[in-house]
């Protein structure tokens, strides 16, 4: 896509979140089934109260829309990176083709899909990754901003989001007043949560592949902490080494970790990473505050970027703050990818249940073991 679809008027005229900022149509997208295509630019707000620029997708199925209107997916990728070229609008698969295949599944089954790139991917500066307001109240604004773009939309939305993503949807569902539609329910795919725990866990790991996530962790929270900075967190040679690795994208992979020592890597005291992990956790953890709408949570069993435990957890917090209405299912050899095609028919299911499209045939999808 041409970098202008990503222009940002400088300086930004402060505007209520959802207010349309650009749309370029790309016309109809075979990847997606013949879907319209289209690429945003909107407002949104963050986790300081500041107005601030977001980009993202919308697909709407072909055909006649049913009588009220498209009924909206608001989808929430999981990690793919914090550069700019790590937006999912940049990417023909939206960031992976199991996600690809996820929005197929939707928009065959009658949802419009709206896919945030969450602030900071494809807009002016570092991606506040993990930082669920900033993240949730993009997921959420994208619908309004969509909406603008297209009013025969219908007024029902569902948040739908797969690890990164399904901590973001949940935030979204913590402020389902934000939105001028109704958000009839949310599903929550191996969220992540317990950030508290992240960097002492890859710290403690010896797998160096993990060290990405900790520098992604910690871009994010200097770029929602200003008075932090990756130098004084991980020294000057480490800091380099992160931004080499935060230049890129995950599916590019990262072979100069490959012999790093995670102790090394990450050159913070038991009371930093545990102030640090404080100050995550109070940012991120998406099982602190009920959600006053349906929930359902999916994890698979054999999920090791995830573990089942911690999702268990986030299930039973949500409960015990109150939330009404909270429904889990697990599935037994499904790991951290594979639970999406495992998963797809109870997700439609669920979306029918409340207020969602009747689902039609469905069949689970496979792929490839993660």
């Amino acid at each position: 896509m041409a970098d202008d679809i990503y222009r940002v008027p400088q300086p930004l005229p402060e505007r209520p979140p959802g207010t349309l900022i650009a749309a370029t149509d790309h016309g109809t997208d075979t990847r997606f089934g013949g879907a319209r295509h289209w690429t945003l630019l909107y407002h949104s707000v963050n986790a300081h109260r500041v107005d601030i620029p977001v980009s993202g997708t919308v697909l709407l199925p072909p055909g006649a829309p049913p009588r009220g209107g498209w009924p909206v997916v608001s989808w929430a990728h999981g990690t793919t990176g914090v550069a700019d070229s790590c937006a999912p609008s940049h990417m023909t698969n939206l960031g992976s083709d199991v996600y690809a295949r996820e929005l197929r599944a939707l928009l065959r089954a009658g949802y419009a899909v709206t896919a945030s790139d969450y602030p900071g991917l494809g807009t002016p500066g570092m991606h506040t990754y993990l930082v669920g307001a900033d993240e949730g109240n993009a997921v959420v604004d994208i619908v309004t901003a969509a909406r603008h773009l297209l009013p025969g939309l219908g007024n029902v939305w569902f948040a739908v989001g797969h690890s990164q993503g399904g901590q973001a949807a949940l935030f979204a569902a913590q402020a389902p007043g934000r939105g001028a539609t109704r958000l009839a329910g949310t599903v929550a795919i191996a969220p992540a949560s317990h950030l508290e725990t992240m960097l002492p866990g890859v710290k403690a790991s010896h797998v160096p592949s993990e060290l990405s996530f900790a520098f992604y962790a910690l871009a994010g929270l200097t770029a929602t902490d200003p008075s932090r900075t990756l130098p004084s967190l991980l020294g000057p040679p480490t800091a380099d080494l992160a931004a080499r690795v935060l230049a890129r994208c995950q599916t590019a992979g990262y072979p100069e970790l490959s012999h790093l020592d995670t102790e090394r890597a990450l050159p913070l005291s038991t009371g930093q990473l545990a102030r640090i992990g404080a100050q995550m956790g109070a940012y991120g953890d998406p099982d602190r505050t009920a959600i006053p709408t349906p929930v359902l949570v999916i994890q698979g069993q054999d999920d090791h970027d995830v573990p089942p435990v911690w999702t268990a957890a986030v299930v039973n917090n949500l409960r015990r703050l109150g939330s009404p209405s909270i429904s889990a299912r697990t599935y037994p050899g499904a790991d951290h990818d594979q639970v999406l095609g495992r998963s797809i028919c109870d997700l439609l299911a669920f979306l029918s249940t409340h207020t969602g499209r009747t689902p039609g045939p469905c069949t689970p999808f496979r792929t490839h073991p993660g």
